[in-house]
């Protein structure tokens, strides 16, 4: 919006407008606008949620040193969500689809979770929507996102193409191409496409969901992997540095760095309220979407198999909920760790909740650095 009226109208006029055509000035004030919106809106929030009685239900079977968080305001994911959209409506080029199609992913997570979290709320209970019916819902807003983006392939603005780390030779198209030559089959062609972005996006919102145990822990990571993903979609955008690192160059992906600007400075400004001892927590409506918003930004810059390292921590929570669960069918009853996820563990083996989160940020902070250094081993 401000794009448009400062650069686009005013521009012609008033030349020192020009420097809002400049990406990387809109992607700092992004950031510094979403910081300000978080910092400013924070505290009225959370007074309404303490208002409306939207607490935080521990569950019984989680640490004991958790039941003294009972009743902390929750859902201040909702913070969130407006602390990065709005920025990013204000300084992105509205007219690039990209910058939609995320916006539309990360608000359509965050209603599930809102939803999710409601039910909770009313039921005082730890007992929302079922799993199956969260999973069949992202897996259909992931599925819409999959079946956009290959509508924008067959226009010549994606590509189905992986990008493998340590490979930059070996690029995989994820489209059956002998199907496109078959008459009124050309859509199941994307079959695999689609797919592949369902479980991608879907699975990067459970991973973050599952982290968002301690206060600060998800958030913080967050910030780690929007800075990582900010630094990709710029230069994945770039025309010298897409050349000069032999990425597969998008120039309509580097608009969505202002998008991961707001989302490293909405998450500092919920952290401010969030660092333990919380003061409000983000709920599946931050935790759902800021997943989503993760899964939709690697998939359209085609860095999907960075994610393990982009968001390492989150991959590490789920990975260990999944090992435990397994183990215990598979086992008769045995499990892996004390508790999973991984954090829980963690804190039963002794650690207090401010050195896991402090480790858990430094392990984040190695992975991220790790999947930026990919960039020129190729």
């Amino acid at each position: 919006m401000l794009y448009w009226l400062l650069y686009q109208k005013l521009f012609p006029y008033f030349r020192f407008f020009r420097i809002f055509r400049y990406l990387t000035f809109r992607c700092v004030f992004a950031s510094l606008t979403a910081l300000l919106i978080g910092l400013l809106i924070g505290p009225f929030l959370i007074e309404r949620l303490r208002e409306f009685q939207i607490g935080q239900y521990i569950r019984e079977e989680g640490p004991q040193s958790h039941q003294k968080k009972g009743g902390t305001p929750t859902m201040g994911g909702l913070l969130i969500c407006i602390s990065i959209v709005v920025p990013t409506l204000l300084w992105s080029d509205l007219s690039n689809p990209y910058v939609w199609v995320v916006v539309f992913s990360m608000l359509c997570f965050a209603g599930l979770g809102f939803a999710d979290d409601y039910t909770k709320v009313v039921h005082k209970r730890n007992l929302g929507l079922t799993g199956k019916e969260k999973l069949a819902i992202q897996f259909l807003i992931s599925g819409v996102v999959a079946v956009v983006l290959a509508f924008m392939e067959n226009r010549g603005s994606y590509s189905t193409r992986l990008m493998v780390p340590f490979a930059k030779n070996y690029r995989p198209d994820l489209i059956w191409q002998w199907m496109g030559h078959i008459p009124h089959m050309h859509w199941i062609a994307f079959l695999p496409f689609v797919v592949f972005v369902m479980l991608v996006i879907t699975l990067t919102s459970n991973a973050v969901n599952l982290t968002d145990g301690l206060d600060g822990l998800a958030i913080g990571c967050t910030i780690i992997a929007a800075g990582a993903l900010t630094v990709l979609t710029y230069v994945s955008g770039h025309v010298v540095f897409s050349d000069y690192l032999e990425l597969q160059r998008m120039p309509l992906v580097s608009e969505l760095t202002v998008f991961c600007g707001a989302m490293v400075g909405g998450s500092i400004g919920f952290l401010w309220y969030n660092a333990h001892p919380a003061e409000v927590f983000m709920g599946d409506v931050g935790s759902l979407a800021l997943g989503g918003a993760i899964g939709t930004v690697a998939v359209i810059i085609k860095q999907e198999l960075l994610l393990p390292f982009i968001g390492g921590v989150f991959i590490l929570e789920a990975a260990s909920v999944i090992l435990q669960v397994g183990s215990y069918k598979l086992r008769n009853g045995k499990r892996i760790f004390k508790m999973a996820p991984l954090h829980h563990h963690f804190e039963l083996l002794g650690w207090s909740e401010s050195k896991v989160i402090a480790r858990f940020w430094i392990l984040a902070l190695v992975f991220a650095l790790f999947a930026l250094t990919t960039l020129k081993l190729r």
